[in-house]
């Protein structure tokens, strides 16, 4: 069943990723790109490019995709391209809300190389 207990790290890919992608596309981001360690108790989170659909995906005995998508509001999606935030677990629940969150004084994991559809 569901166990979000253990989440330690919730990673936002900010910028625009392609959702056609599914659970290995998007693990493929995760430990190329990110250069991050998909098993590590963490939610790596993308949204597309019309900030209304977000994927969340993570390990825990298998792989979970979690999908949400917004019919008349749009998420409020950092656009900052080629970069990871590190958010808190009620920032995500913040976010999925279609609430803003803030961001500006964040340290920024720069990715070398991202794939924008």
């Amino acid at each position: 069943m569901f166990n979000l207990d253990k989440i330690k790290n919730v990673y936002l890919a900010t910028g625009i990723t392609d959702l056609r992608k599914s659970i290995d596309g998007l693990v493929t981001i995760v430990q190329t790109q990110f250069k991050l360690d998909i098993y590590n108790q963490s939610l790596f989170v993308f949204c597309n490019r019309a900030n209304n659909k977000i994927k969340i995906i993570h390990f825990d005995n298998g792989f979970w995709l979690y999908y949400r998508r917004l019919e008349s509001e749009k998420f409020k999606w950092p656009i900052s391209a080629n970069q990871t935030i590190n958010i808190s677990y009620s920032e995500i629940e913040w976010l999925l809300n279609a609430h803003q969150i803030r961001i500006q004084k964040r340290k920024f994991k720069q990715i070398k190389e991202r794939v924008y559809y």
